[in-house]
């Protein structure tokens, strides 16, 4: 098919989608939805809006941008979800935040800490009860660094003082004790939280430690969440230029770093869509300079090597040269390997953060097409940035429904579909391959040298085992 037809069909596909709605939800649902053409007339997608009630989203909420995302990671401090048990316990580990130190002693990603409020707290406030959950958490983990108070959406419904509890908790304990005001009904999405997370960093933290020398070559990593060992794999690379990581925000981070995040020469941020707020506020308050990088897959990670050294001196770009050279033929092999199985083969991407984007270049590396992709809780630049990246034809959606991204799914017919833990078995019992993107699928890492070789073999084995000859796609029945 030509360019032309390609994009025709998929225009008419996306019409057929958009005919069940009644008039104003169509209406809707239009401005959320758009194939790139020549010019990229029609691409400006409307995002960060409400989501329409009853047409079943997979957004998250702020509490879950807050302590999912950016607080649940920072290994030192005991998070506590302060709510029912139920958001804690669906929060817990489900993003695999990779983390070194003692479980219990120094580090605390694995736990889950609730305040399980009951029917009475609802009715007379949780202040007390959390006054003495942090007391006792504290006597239990002497070790940890801080305490981090995350409100759920009844705390905020009654109007619990959290700030003055963790302010007399601080005070007591003499160490930091965070209140996180996230209650999930705030905002439209996660997204929200993210801010909200890293304003309660800014706030209680950030530049509150006991400081540190920046040597020339010192870096910090932000925005980058150690799913899967990703930190790890870019911090090797990094330190393989001759560059020095000191900081990642927040995989396998501690108080201290979060307190010394601006003690560098250069941030470099991994997702922009949650951590450009502290990024800004660091380069505009402290002077920091900060840049965003991609490692996924060889090309995009050569092209963010070679910005990152030009940041430096002559002897950080020689030896980025030399790396790049060195990993160039080991890569070279597993593009050899892989490519013959999968070139040419469709893909569908819907997920959160920056990986719509980012993860591109990884699967075009391997000959793949990203037919169609789009964003959980994204803002008007982060399309903007998407868009030039995508070829003519593509599909984008924002926000997109469970009835549309299986439609989508139905019409256009792709070789995989790559989306989060609410998508995986609904495509899976449709016959379709399917990789968890989110948290890499219990596989990983996925950044760097080390991770391509691994993301090609998911990809692989995703879309070539022979179980999906059992199975029948709906376009095959």
């Amino acid at each position: 098919m030509s360019i032309k037809e390609i994009k025709d069909l998929r225009k008419q596909v996306l019409e057929e989608v958009l005919e069940i709605y009644p008039e104003k939800a169509q209406k809707n649902r239009r401005q959320h939805l758009a194939v790139k053409d020549d010019e990229c007339a029609g691409c400006a997608v409307k995002s960060n809006s409400k989501t329409v009630p009853g047409i079943m989203t997979a957004r998250g909420c702020a509490y879950a941008g807050a302590k999912g995302v950016v607080w649940g990671p920072v290994k030192d401090v005991v998070h506590i979800s302060h709510g029912p048990v139920g958001c804690g316990y669906y929060s817990w580990g489900n993003r695999r935040n990779l983390a070194e130190g003692e479980i219990g002693v120094d580090n605390f990603v694995p736990f889950l800490f609730t305040s399980d409020f009951q029917e009475n707290d609802i009715i007379y406030g949780g202040d007390k009860k959390l006054e003495k959950i942090i007391r006792e958490v504290v006597g239990l983990f002497p070790n940890a660094k801080g305490v981090s108070v995350l409100s759920e959406c009844p705390v905020g419904l009654i109007g619990d003082d959290i700030e003055s509890v963790a302010r007399r908790m601080s005070q007591e304990l003499e160490l930091p004790v965070i209140p996180v005001r996230c209650e999930g009904f705030r905002g439209i999405s996660q997204s929200l939280g993210h801010h909200i997370a890293n304003d309660a960093i800014r706030d209680y933290l950030l530049g509150k430690g006991p400081g540190r020398e920046v040597g020339p070559y010192d870096i910090g990593i932000i925005g980058d969440y150690n799913i899967g060992g990703d930190a790890w794999a870019s911090k090797k690379l990094l330190e393989e230029i001759g560059l020095k990581v000191v900081n990642i925000w927040t995989g396998d981070s501690t108080v201290e770093m979060l307190q010394n995040g601006h003690l560098v020469k250069l941030i470099l941020i991994h997702c922009t869509r949650s951590m450009n707020y502290i990024v800004s506020h660091i380069e505009k308050t402290h002077g920091t300079p900060w840049l965003e990088f991609n490692f996924f897959g060889p090309t995009k990670i050569k092209e963010s090597l070679l910005k990152i050294a030009a940041q430096f001196d002559e002897s950080i770009m020689e030896k980025a040269q030399q790396v790049i050279e060195k990993y160039e033929a080991q890569m070279a092999k597993v593009i050899e390997s892989y490519r013959p199985r999968l070139a040419g083969k469709k893909v569908m991407l819907y997920i959160g953060g920056l990986r719509p984007r980012h993860m591109i270049g990884s699967y075009e590396d391997l000959g793949m097409e990203v037919i169609g992709t789009g964003y959980e809780f994204a803002h008007s630049e982060d399309y903007e940035r998407t868009i030039p990246d995508l070829k003519d034809g593509t599909l984008i959606y924002d926000d997109v429904s469970a009835y549309e991204m299986e439609e989508f799914a139905t019409k256009l017919k792709p070789d995989l579909v790559g989306s989060g833990i609410k998508e995986k078995y609904v495509f899976e019992k449709m016959g379709l391959p399917f990789r968890q993107m989110h948290s890499w699928d219990y596989s990983g890492p996925y950044q760097g040298y080390e991770g391509f070789p691994i993301f090609a073999q998911d990809m692989d084995m995703a879309i070539n085992s022979p179980t999906w000859k059992l199975i029948d796609p709906p376009w095959k029945k």
